[in-house]
């Protein structure tokens, strides 16, 4: 059954029937492969190379995606357990995992629900993730559960931005970017999102990176589970 989507201004909104089928194959096939692209720069890289920066153990990370951290893994890290729903994205990161050295298991398709033991990890680590989960506290609380007390959380996330005049195009481009980009939002603030779900925030940088500002206001922040 085909599904009805607004295409064009708000002044002037245009509804077509996009197939459903054609929406599961733009999610699961094309979506992966252009997140790959966009997330995959070489001016993103000292981002991810600075949130992995001092992962040790075992590390849940939570929208794994493509792999795109794989090559930052410090040392230290014993192993990777994956949260990654989109088997395009899965497949994507399979060379990354075998030029890497750290070992990568994929344990789960959704961080709201990881099948693993509380307290069984030492860290967590989560790119550009929780702009696009359906329920940011949900998958925080989970990540607090299989984290041990006092093991850190390293988050690298886009959002919301202190500027009022970004800020009001944020909000008026989220509808949009919703749909294009599969439920991903430009308004939520990462650093608020991680103290409600009652991690102790330690570290915190904010800035523009490359790019166009309502897209580019990244958090870069490391917090802790409480003991």
């Amino acid at each position: 059954m085909p599904v009805k989507m607004f295409i064009g201004s708000p002044e002037g909104l245009e509804r077509r029937r996009i197939p459903l089928g054609a929406l599961g194959f733009y999610r699961e096939q094309v979506l992966p492969r252009l997140v790959d692209r966009a997330c995959g720069t070489r001016a993103l890289q000292h981002w991810r190379a600075e949130v992995t920066e001092d992962l040790s153990g075992r590390v849940l990370e939570i929208g794994f995606g493509s792999g795109l951290n794989v090559q930052h893994y410090p040392p230290q890290v014993e192993v990777v357990l994956a949260v990654e729903p989109a088997a395009a994205a899965r497949r994507l990161a399979s060379r990354r995992i075998e030029a890497g050295s750290a070992r990568v298991e994929h344990v789960g398709l959704d961080g709201q629900s990881v099948p693993l033991d509380d307290a069984s990890c030492d860290c967590g680590l989560s790119t550009f993730t929780l702009c696009t989960v359906p329920d940011p506290t949900k998958v925080l609380s989970e990540l607090r559960r299989v984290l041990r007390p006092g093991g850190r959380f390293h988050f690298l996330e886009h959002g919301i931005s202190p500027d009022p005049s970004v800020a009001k195009w944020q909000h008026r481009l989220d509808p949009l970017q919703r749909r294009l980009a599969d439920g991903c939002h430009l308004t939520r603030d990462a650093v608020a999102l991680v103290k409600q779900a009652g991690f102790v925030v330690e570290h915190v940088e904010q800035r523009y990176a490359k790019g166009p500002k309502p897209w580019s206001w990244f958090t870069l922040g490391v917090a802790s589970n409480p003991t």
